[in-house]
Formats: structure tokens, sequence, C-alpha cells
């Protein structure tokens, strides 16, 4: 035991030498805003002061260099917080690094750049990821194929997908929405867009930049993926080189046949999927659950898996909440089909009963990607044109933490590798 509490002294010293510091309380009685605390916590970072992301620690706690500038930033924003001695702080880091304990302080670096991958005709609102930023006041920038052709993905350390269809077959919504005017502009603004780009067709066109984000990841990039981007980034991967679009999509038929070469090596995360070859069905493959599912909406949860917070440092930031028990919430690609799942894949959050992954993350080169179902975690069934997420309602959102929780991970100091 003496070795632990000279570790933590040194490890205390070493962190700062501050009289004081601003403690940032994650639990769920004891933060009105946990949305904007992560906000906080980056701008911290922004502004080159130090932190350290106290996982399983009260909600995982936040725990930063004390400033009047931060304290009158979390009085702004609506930030719970409490001002803690330099004693108190060194028993806190010293409770947590106990072998006992499921804890770990892990030091945050710098705040991550980040780019949303995004049609910029798209509204904020159109995206969960972009909702909670903006409310968050975490600030990203928003590229579209052209820049991601042009390689400027390297300039960002954190890329989200917006719901995108990467298979060139616009989202699967020709079915209910081909006389749409929305739909008629997107297709034509599609395939404008590609021919620009020097394409025939927009699926070569996603095809291409499904594979330049592919070469991001494997470099070291971060990406985070929701509902339809998780299963059409994968479906595209699988099928280079084959046409999978029907005639109304690319103005050929299919390929004969195309199931069967289908090379799910070339995927991140899904395995042993089947297409649906429909193009009057609003769904892409049996990956998802959407339709499958019998779950009514007052019993329709998912659990979050527990890891060890000393050893398994990335799921355990990335499953950071006030509950295990978040609610569930409906998307083109609402969950995974379980057995679909590859098993190098981490599921950290399911529905067991029902066989659905929600949550899974997994390692390709240098780089990590998350892929979260589902549309809004605040909106259970959204549909086309309806109105925005509030989330000023939702300040306290477990859903929506999740999404908060791979924003900033990516600026955790990485933790050395055992030979």
């Amino acid at each position: 035991m003496t070795k632990y509490i000279i570790f933590i002294i040194i490890t205390f010293y070493s962190f700062t030498s501050w009289a004081s510091f601003i403690f940032i309380p994650m639990e769920a009685t004891t933060q009105d805003e946990h949305l904007k605390a992560y906000g906080i916590t980056y701008w911290t970072l922004q502004q080159g002061y130090k932190a350290k992301w106290l996982l399983n620690y009260k909600g995982g706690a936040f725990l930063l260099e004390d400033s009047e500038t931060i304290r009158k930033e979390c009085k702004i924003r609506g930030v719970s917080f409490e001002i803690i001695s330099d004693t108190e702080a060194a028993e806190i880091l010293a409770y947590i690094s106990s072998p006992s304990k499921n804890m770990e302080a892990v030091v945050l670096e710098k705040a991550p750049k980040i780019a949303v991958y995004s049609p910029k005709s798209k509204q904020p609102w159109d995206d969960a990821v972009t909702m909670v930023l903006n409310y968050a006041e975490i600030p990203y920038d928003v590229i579209y194929d052209q820049e991601v052709l042009e390689d400027k993905l390297l300039l960002y350390e954190w890329l989200h997908l917006h719901h995108e269809d990467f298979t060139g077959q616009y989202g699967k919504f020709y079915g209910h929405y081909r006389s749409k005017p929305w739909y008629i502009e997107q297709k034509d603004a599609s395939e404008k867009l590609a021919t620009k780009l020097g394409y025939q067709k927009v699926s070569e066109e996603k095809l291409a930049v499904t594979k330049r984000i592919r070469e991001y990841v494997i470099g070291g990039g971060f990406m985070f993926a929701m509902c339809s981007a998780t299963e059409s980034f994968d479906i595209a991967l699988s099928a280079d080189g084959v046409d999978i679009c029907e005639t109304m999509f690319d103005g050929d038929p299919s390929d004969a046949n195309y199931q069967s070469k289908i090379n799910y090596t070339n995927t991140f995360a899904f395995k042993d999927f089947t297409l649906v070859r429909d193009p009057m069905k609003y769904e892409f493959s049996d990956i998802d659950m959407t339709m499958k599912r019998k779950i009514p909406k007052t019993a329709d949860y998912f659990s979050l898996l527990e890891f060890s917070a000393k050893w398994d440092q990335v799921p355990t930031m990335l499953c950071q909440n006030h509950t295990t028990l978040v609610k569930g919430f409906m998307g083109q690609t609402t969950s995974f089909e379980r057995k679909l799942v590859k098993s190098s894949v981490l599921v950290m959050g399911e529905h067991t009963a029902n066989h659905e992954a929600r949550y899974i993350h997994g390692t390709i080169g240098k780089g990590m990607f998350t892929f979260y179902g589902g549309h809004d975690p605040e909106d259970y069934r959204h549909q086309v044109g309806d109105p925005k997420t509030e989330l000023a309602l939702h300040p306290n959102s477990p859903g929506y933490r999740l999404i908060l929780n791979n924003v900033l991970f990516p600026a955790a100091k990485k933790k050395k590798q055992k030979t």
C-alpha cells in the first residue's frame, strides 16, 4: 500500500502545484448540466489549462485547474461545480488509485480538433451530434466529399459521420419519398457533386470517400458514426467493385448475384450480413434490428457494460454516465444484429434479451471507431420533417452523454502498452 501512496503523491504534484481545484461532479443528483460540463472541460483544454477525467468516480467527474476564468464560465453555462483544496484533491486521487476501486484518473492533454462530415445544406438539428456539439458549445468544422477527397481529414483528430448513405442509394428513401421536392433536390445535388469530382456515378464517388475515411482511421483518426452511416459505411466497403444499386439509383441494373460478391473482410464492424435488394424497402441490410424488434417504447432500454478503468480505459471513458440503463431510440439503423458484429469489435451497450447491440467500438490500424445505433437519443421515433429536439429540455440526457464521451476521449493521454 505504501508504494501506491508514494505513486499518488508523485502523480499529484507532477500534475500541478495549485492551491485549489474546480471539481465538476457528474452524478444524476449533483449536476444540473451534464452536457455543458463536457463543453466546459473542452473549453478548459482550449485555453491551455489542465484537466483530469475521473473515470467511474461520481458519474465520471472532471477535475480542473482552478481559475476565476473557469469559475465564471461554469456559472455562465450553468454547470454545477465545487472548489476543493489541494488536500481534498489528493485524497480523491488516492481513493481512485486504490487497486480495489474500479476507477482511474486520466489526464486530458489537448482539445481534439473536430470535423463533422455532412452536406452543407443540412441544418444542425438534422443530426444529434451537431445538436449536442452546439448545445455544449464545442466548436467543429463541417466538411463533405470534396474536403475528404482533398485529404482535409488530416487536419482533424475526430470525425463524425452524419446520417449518410455511403452506398449511393440516396438513403433508400425511394419507396416513400421519390416524388418529394427535397428528395429530388438531394438526388440532383449528389449527382452534380459526383460529376464535379470526376465520377460517373454517385455510388462510385461515395465509395472513394468511404475508402479515404478508412485510410484516415487506419492512420490514427477517431471516427464516430450514428444510425444509417454505421451500416452504409460498412456496406460500401464490402461492395468495393460490385454494383449493388438498382436502375433508379444509378441508371443501370445491379450486378447479378451481387450478394455472393460481398467482401466482409473490408468492413470495420459487421460480417455475414445480407443486403436488402428491394429498392422500395427503407432498409439496407439485415444488420439493422428496426423491423425485427418487438419492444414496446416503455420497455425500450439498453444497458452499458462495465470495463476495467485501470486496464480498459478507452471503453471505460466511452461508457461514462450517471446511469447504466439508457433509453432506447429508433432510427433507420436502430441497432445491430448481435450475431453480425465481428468478434474483434467490442459491444459496449446492448439489449441482451433481444440479441441486439446498440453501442460498439473497435480498432482499425492505429485508429478507432465507434458506432451508435439510432437517430436522436431524445426523440424516440424521429420522422422526416419532425421539429428539432430542444436540448435545453434534456440537459442531463444519458444518451447524449455517450456522444460527448466520444468527442472528449481523444484528448486523453495515451496509456503505454506493456511489451
